[in-house]
């Protein structure tokens, strides 16, 4: 019956009779006799488990199916037909082995299914993640950038409408007041179209990597145009500008460099001394061209050395409004280096000056 156990699985040094295989051959011979032969799997010796009764029931159970071949679900066997000479032969082997195989093979696969799903889910989430962090960061500096830039609009803005309300309003009578009020207006609207001219120049240079003309332009003669630019600058401030240095070119446009110096220089006579100096010095070393900018003005302080490229940072900020500066030459600087394949660098100490080194192919 299909309830009646069949012999024990054998374990290491059990005796030869217990050791079961997967199949066993049932040969029915012209009288009917049923006898089972086989090696090993199955306990094939006399007993329970073979007796004619059993045998004899596979056999009815085979017949009943009626082909060369088939399974005997309920007794996990399946079977093949064979004539002899002398009656037949069915072959059974075991399919417990085959179907926990198969039962072993759809959990492992389920099981590394489930882990290919959660690693792929992990990974995707991991290259989302760095594939918009570039985005993030740009969308953050955008609105850093708007919000600056409303904030120092706003300041001359504001001081251009309270001047004009006071002149409409009749507050101001003396001609000499007036007179005074419309030369503020006038600088802050100069100071207006600097920093909105600034911006642009920035938003162009940040936009898309410009196409670059194969000009090239002679640097002593480029920054001995920004200091003549710069003169009544540097005098009414007291600064003396100075130039030196091998003459070598720059893989540049003429205007580009004038615009890095100008920026550099004016920087320098803004942020030094009365009596101070601002030396300009060129060299040329193993193909590459070395352009530096020392000042010996206030210096920079450590921990503000690597934000003064950032977008409207200034280190001194009153000094800053009363020069006129925007916060955006340095960054200004950066760009247009970065455009040409340069790099910027600065040392400075605070009382001490700042040299600040561009570096070009």
């Amino acid at each position: 019956a299909p309830d009646r156990p069949l012999a024990p699985f054998a374990r290491p040094g059990e005796q030869p009779e217990q050791v079961r295989l997967p199949f066993f051959v049932v040969q029915e011979a012209e009288d009917g006799t049923l006898t089972a032969a086989g090696v090993g799997y199955y306990d094939l010796s006399p007993g329970e488990a073979f007796d004619q009764t059993f045998l004899q029931e596979l056999i009815q159970e085979v017949e009943r199916v009626n082909r060369p071949s088939g399974e005997l679900k309920q007794y996990h066997l399946r079977f093949l037909r064979v004539d002899a000479p002398f009656g037949q032969s069915v072959i059974f082997a075991d399919t417990t082995s085959e179907q926990s195989t198969l039962n072993n093979l759809v959990k492992n696969c389920i099981l590394i299914g489930v882990l290919c799903f959660f690693a792929f889910l992990g990974i995707s989430i991991k290259l989302a993640a760095w594939t918009v962090k570039p985005v993030e960061w740009a969308w953050q500096q955008q609105r850093q950038f708007v919000s600056d830039a409303s904030h120092e609009l706003k300041t001359p803005l504001t001081s251009i409408k309270g001047f004009t309300d006071m002149l409409s309003s009749g507050m101001v009578k003396d001609p000499e007041d007036q007179k005074r009020f419309i030369t503020m207006i006038g600088v802050e609207v100069d100071r207006l179209v600097e920093l909105i001219n600034d911006v642009l120049k920035l938003s162009e240079l940040e936009s898309v990597a410009m196409p670059q003309p194969d000009d090239r332009a002679s640097v002593l003669a480029v920054a001995g145009e920004a200091r003549e630019f710069l003169k009544p600058m540097a005098e009414r401030a007291g600064v003396t500008v100075s130039l030196a240095g091998v003459e070598t070119q720059v893989a540049m446009a003429p205007g580009r460099l004038r615009e890095l110096l100008t920026n550099l220089m004016e920087n320098g006579i803004k942020y030094n001394e009365p009596g101070g100096r601002v030396d300009v010095g060129v060299r040329q070393t193993d193909g590459r061209v070395f352009i530096t900018v020392a000042d010996t003005g206030i210096g920079i302080p450590k921990e503000a050395q690597e934000r003064v490229f950032e977008r409207f940072y200034r280190v001194d900020k009153g000094r800053a409004r009363k020069t006129g500066g925007t916060g955006l030459g340095l960054a200004i600087v950066k760009h247009i280096t970065q455009l040409y394949g340069g790099a910027v660098t600065l040392e400075s100490e605070p009382g001490q000056g700042t040299p600040l080194t561009l570096e070009f192919p």
